[in-house]
């Protein structure tokens, strides 16, 4: 890979991180998930954990800095989703 490439996969993996954040604070402040999609969350970690394999078998930092931080969030909010769900919040 040549550093453009580098510098383009870093600029990609920090923006789509950092469009996650907003719905994480809001969602671990409030602890409000009533309009969050179970199936989505639960897709979504899955998919982000399978992101985080292949940048760990391509030992891509990029895929793997991103999709770890990615999967902490989305794990968070899906945790948090899955506790309201049994404690009939929802």
């Amino acid at each position: 890979m040549t550093i453009t490439a580098d510098i383009i996969g870093y600029i990609a993996a920090s923006l789509t991180t950092a469009s996650f954040l907003p719905q994480a604070i809001l969602t671990l402040k409030t602890r409000d998930t009533s309009s969050l999609s179970f199936s989505m969350y639960s897709l979504f970690t899955l998919g982000v954990l399978f992101w985080l394999i292949y940048g760990l078998y391509l030992s891509n930092n990029a895929i793997i800095c991103a999709n770890a931080i990615t999967l902490v969030l989305s794990a968070s909010i899906l945790f948090c989703k899955i506790y309201n769900m049994i404690r009939k919040k929802e």
